[in-house]
C-alpha cells in the first residue's frame, strides 16, 4: 500500500474518527484505525463495537492495500508534525510515514481482525437538513440518561407520525420532546407506505451527539439516514462520512403519561435573563443539592437559593403571569442544561402547584416542550 496526502486533510478526519476509539477495550484491534487505499478512496475506520465511524479523505492512491494502526500514536504524531505533504507505504512488518522533515514507523495489526461495521446501509428513511440537526436534536439529546444499566433511557425514542417524527429524551426526572414537522426533509415512500412500516426506535443518544459533532465542520446541508432492521443498526452518511450505531433493543417508557393536559399558571419571560438568575443562584444552591425555588409572581419569578453554611440570594425576573401565583423548586443543573440547549429568546412555563412537573416551551413553538419534576422542599413557616 502506498498513498500520500496533506496533513492538515488527515488531522482534521482523525480527530472526529478517533470518537470511536475506545480508551478501556480489552481488544487490541479496537484501539487501532483501519485505514484503506482502495479503488481510487483512503478511508480511515474505527469502531469500539456501539458506534463505527468511516470517513473518506482525499490522497493520491499509488498502490491499493489496508493496515491498522494505533490510532491514538498516529492521531498524536499527526497534530504535532508540520501541515504538509505526507507520504505512506508499508513495509515489512509497518507502516512508513515520510514528509519533508518527518520520519516515523508504526506496527500494525493484521486487517482481518478489525470488525466489519456493517454490510449494507439498508433502506432509507429520511434526509435531513443540517440545519434540523443542529436545532431539533440539540435540544433532545442533553435530557437522556447517562446510566447504562437503563438502556432505554440512555437513548432517543425516534417515532415515525402521520406529520413527521417524534423526538423524546428522559432519564426519569426530566423529559425533552420535539414533535418535527417536516419541512426541511425529503421522504421517499408513499403515504400508504408510511401508515404499514411506520418506525419505531431507540437510538443511543451517544450517537446524536456524534450526528451533531459531525454537522459542524461538513459544508454538506443534508445527512442521509438508513436503518436497518435486520442489522438492528442506524446509518447517518454526510459528505465523507458514515457514523453507525446499533439500536437499543428495549421498550421506550409511556412518557405521555407524566406530561400535565392543564395548568393553573402560566409566566412568559426572557430565557437570558432567568439564565442569569440561575447561575447566579447556583452560587448558593451548589451547597443544598442544587435546589432553586421559583415564586411566580403576577408581574415577575423571584429566584431564590438558601444554603444556610454560606448564605442566600433573591433574583427578581421580569415576567407575565396569568392564573394563579405559584411557588416551586428544581434541581438547578436541570434548568442551566435546558436553558443552555434551548434558542428561543421568549419563554413559557406552565405548572400545577409544587409538586407536579413543570412544563418550560418556546414561545411561538408548539411542537416542543421540556418537563422537569421539581424537588420537595420544607415550606418556611410564616
Amino acid at each position: 500500500m502506498k498513498f500520500s496526502l496533506l496533513s492538515k486533510n488527515l488531522q482534521k478526519k482523525l480527530l472526529f474518527v478517533n470518537h470511536a476509539i475506545s480508551t478501556r477495550s480489552q481488544l487490541p484491534i479496537l484501539l487501532n484505525f483501519l485505514i484503506e487505499a482502495r479503488k481510487g478512496k483512503l478511508s480511515i475506520s474505527a469502531t469500539d463495537l456501539e458506534i463505527g465511524i468511516i470517513a473518506e479523505i482525499p490522497a493520491k492512491i499509488e498502490e491499493e492495500g489496508a493496515v491498522t494502526v494505533s490510532a491514538k500514536t498516529l492521531t498524536e504524531l499527526i497534530g504535532a508534525i508540520p501541515l504538509d505533504k505526507i507520504i505512506f507505504e508499508t513495509e515489512k512488518g509497518g507502516l512508513r510515514l515520510t514528509g519533508e522533515k518527518t520520519k516515523a514507523t508504526f506496527q500494525v495489526i493484521p486487517t482481518e481482525d478489525f470488525p466489519k461495521l456493517y454490510e449494507d446501509k439498508g433502506k432509507e428513511l429520511i434526509i435531513l437538513k443540517k440545519e434540523t440537526i443542529d436545532k431539533d436534536f440539540s435540544k433532545i439529546v442533553f435530557a437522556a440518561s447517562s446510566d447504562s444499566e437503563r438502556p432505554a433511557l440512555s437513548g432517543i425514542l425516534i417515532k415515525e407520525e402521520k406529520e413527521g417524527f417524534l423526538l423524546v429524551a428522559t432519564d426519569g426526572y426530566r423529559l425533552s420532546l420535539k414533535r418535527h414537522v417536516l419541512q426541511n426533509t425529503r421522504k421517499n415512500p408513499s403515504d400508504n407506505e408510511k401508515e404499514e412500516n411506520a418506525i419505531s426506535m431507540i437510538v443511543p443518544s451517544r450517537i446524536i451527539r456524534e450526528l451533531v459533532w459531525m454537522g459542524k465542520d461538513s459544508e454538506s446541508e443534508e445527512v442521509a439516514v438508513y436503518v436497518s432492521k435486520e442489522k438492528n443498526q442506524i446509518i447517518f452518511s454526510q459528505d465523507d462520512i458514515v457514523l453507525i450505531g446499533r439500536l437499543i433493543e428495549a421498550e421506550f417508557p409511556n412518557f405521555e403519561k407524566i406530561i400535565p393536559t392543564d395548568f393553573s399558571t402560566k409566566t412568559i419571560f426572557e430565557r437570558q435573563d432567568l439564565q442569569e438568575a440561575i447561575k447566579a443562584g447556583y452560587v448558593f444552591a451548589r451547597q443544598t443539592a442544587g435546589i432553586i425555588k421559583f415564586s411566580v409572581k403576577k408581574n415577575k419569578i423571584i429566584v431564590s437559593a438558601n444554603a444556610p453554611s454560606v448564605g442566600e440570594d433573591t433574583i427578581e425576573v421580569d415576567a407575565k403571569t396569568t392564573g394563579e401565583e405559584n411557588d416551586i423548586a428544581f434541581n438547578a443543573r436541570y434548568l442551566l442544561d435546558f436553558l443552555s440547549n434551548t434558542t428561543g429568546e421568549a419563554m413559557s412555563f406552565e405548572m400545577t402547584g409544587p409538586l407536579n412537573p413543570g412544563v418550560f416551551k418556546e414561545v411561538g413553538d408548539t411542537s416542543f416542550m421540556h418537563l422537569i419534576m421539581p424537588i420537595r422542599v420544607q415550606q418556611e413557616s410564616a
